[in-house]
């Protein structure tokens, strides 16, 4: 229509000067003319492209052991957006033809299904999608389909904000993407340090030890304290979250006996510097916790844990194993009921 109306213009524009200069043998057949330019552009529709559904991983009927089938489904979830052979377009809202609210919902729904899969499933998932979305990248340069799972993978994975974050997973997939050719001097920088962080006391390894000072200058190592669980707690004074957490912790009746038994520990620690607005909230925190700071900055440092925002919640087991890196507060009132009634 834009092309048929500039035609006519022109057309109009070539009538006035055929007419300015007395040649007017022609304007009966240019006026023809501009009339079938202008009724073929009113004419002609402009096809719209409608999204198709998501491709969704079929289990396959052989298999009916439910780990066989959470397998299955995490290593098969995103064959069919990232099969390079897919033609359909993709822009801010489409990608490979489905509708990117729709991706991301689906990748939301895929962490649900890896929080069913075993560590080793989990890291061939993740390296299985990072290598056929990289394929599509290379495939095709103007696909958005590698930028989209970067970008999912570290708004539901990494983000601190986000409730399904999971350090251990997203350090699957940002460990690879460190590498990533297609990444500039600063960019590069930041995913190998982000891969660095990750890999910092990984879920089934032994937590990095520490020590910390109490409000009358006692030192205390993480390692010296013996309990069946524990949960280590980076806090602020002040802050909402944490005072929220403090309050579960206190009032939650099984959690609470536990804690008083001594099968629980509780190791609060604040890491940042203003000590006297931290003594000045002792109060608050319950006296049956070991209640410290950091007085090395070690811990603010990043140098032995990767604390990225507060509130923080790590949980280990008797030998300090972690069992739980910065937990979402629910994910971990969840387990600590599991191990706790058992």
């Amino acid at each position: 229509m834009h092309n048929s109306v500039q035609y006519a213009n022109l057309i109009i524009f070539y009538i006035f000067v055929c007419t300015k200069f007395k040649a007017m043998k022609h304007i009966g057949l240019i006026i023809i003319a501009a009339s079938i330019i202008c009724a073929c552009g009113q004419n002609k529709k402009v096809e719209k492209f409608v999204p198709v559904p998501f491709p969704a991983a079929t289990i396959p009927g052989m298999i009916t052991d439910q780990n066989e089938a959470v397998e299955y489904l995490s290593l098969h979830y995103w064959d069919g957006i990232t099969e390079t052979e897919r033609t359909y377009p993709s822009d801010s809202l489409i990608v490979s033809g489905v509708r990117m609210s729709d991706v991301e919902q689906k990748f939301a729904d895929w962490t649900s299904v890896l929080s069913m899969a075993t560590p080793q499933v989990v890291e061939k998932s993740v390296a299985r999608l990072y290598d056929r979305a990289l394929a599509c990248e290379r495939k095709n340069p103007s696909s958005n389909v590698f930028e989209t799972f970067c970008d999912l993978t570290y708004k539901y994975l990494y983000d601190p904000n986000s409730p399904m974050r999971n350090e251990d997973v997203y350090y699957h997939f940002v460990s690879r993407y460190a590498s990533y050719e297609g990444l500039t001097d600063v960019e590069k920088t930041k995913y190998e340090r982000e891969a660095r962080l990750c890999g910092l006391n990984r879920l089934g390894t032994k937590a990095a030890d520490f020590r910390f000072a109490d409000r009358r200058g006692k030192m205390t190592n993480l390692y010296d304290i013996k309990a069946e669980f524990t949960l280590l707690f980076f806090s602020n004074p002040g802050c909402e979250a944490c005072k929220q957490i403090i309050d579960v912790l206190r009032d939650e009746p099984l959690i609470a006996s536990h804690i008083a038994s001594g099968r629980l520990a509780v190791v609060n620690v604040y890491i940042d510097e203003d000590i006297q607005a931290w003594r000045d909230y002792m109060p608050i925190y319950p006296e049956q916790w070991y209640n410290g700071f950091d007085p090395d900055y070690v811990i603010r440092g990043d140098e032995i844990y990767a604390v990225r925002a507060i509130p923080s919640l790590y949980l280990l087991d008797n030998e300090k194993r972690v069992i739980l890196k910065d937990a979402p507060e629910n994910k971990v009132f969840d387990t600590l009921a599991m191990y706790l009634n058992n």
